[in-house]
């Protein structure tokens, strides 16, 4: 369940940039097994997603998806925003150079 909200909100995020009604898919690729999925996809506005997926531990009580993926836009501002995350037992993990970092404790 909390990787069906994680993926969702991805989506939210990715297509939060403003929309661009003459934007077209450019490409997109995805593929989906009983262990793991992956796919990408880019449009004509700039915007990028892809994620791999495996399910880990699999048949035990620890089972979990765990993903890898980056997605990208541009903003208002002209500039291409990029987040590289993790997707996880962890939780979700975010990196981006436009994203704040928690001071080392």
């Amino acid at each position: 369940m909390k990787f069906v909200i994680v993926f969702v909100a991805l989506f939210a995020v990715a297509f939060a940039a403003p929309a661009d009604s003459d934007a077209q898919v450019v490409r997109f690729d995805s593929d989906v097994k009983a262990d793991g999925f992956n796919y990408a996809y880019e449009t004509s506005n700039g915007i990028k997603e892809n994620a791999d997926a495996v399910l880990n531990d699999v048949g035990s009580e620890t089972e979990a998806i765990a993903v890898r993926g980056s997605y990208s836009f541009v903003g208002d501002d002209g500039v291409t925003y990029t987040v590289n995350y993790i997707a996880d037992e962890n939780g979700f993990q975010p990196q981006g150079a436009h994203l704040p970092v928690a001071p080392v404790a």
